[in-house]
């Protein structure tokens, strides 16, 4: 195993199934209004600290695989961002205000990424 410091983050973005599916019964025009808006929010914040993000991705279907073989599962994680940062706090500092927190029950969790 390596043993050198990472400045390296992965943040995942948590957002409840069932707020999801509540979400997806909202009005439209509502959503589109309200998604626009987030997506604006989300472009300044881009902007802001552009420098230390180095990839953001969705992410679908969850496949777990364990000694017993493979089945679909279900977590609450929709996208992932590789971050770059000089420490854990920093990485997770930018994060504070981030637009994704608006929405209900949503989280971010950052973790270094660590060498093997």
């Amino acid at each position: 195993m390596k043993d050198s410091k990472s400045n390296k983050f992965i943040a995942l973005y948590y957002i409840p199934s069932s707020v999801m599916a509540d979400w997806a019964k909202t009005d439209p025009d509502q959503r589109k209004s309200t998604e626009e808006k987030m997506k604006a929010e989300w472009q300044k914040w881009m902007e802001d600290h552009g420098k230390m993000v180095k990839l953001t991705e969705a992410v679908g279907k969850t496949k777990q695989i364990t000694a017993s073989g493979i089945s679909d599962a279900k977590n609450d994680i929709c996208l992932y961002t590789i971050i770059e940062a000089d420490s854990h706090e920093a990485a997770a500092e930018i994060f504070k205000n981030h637009p994704h927190l608006q929405i209900p029950q949503s989280s971010i969790e950052v973790m270094p990424v660590r060498g093997l």
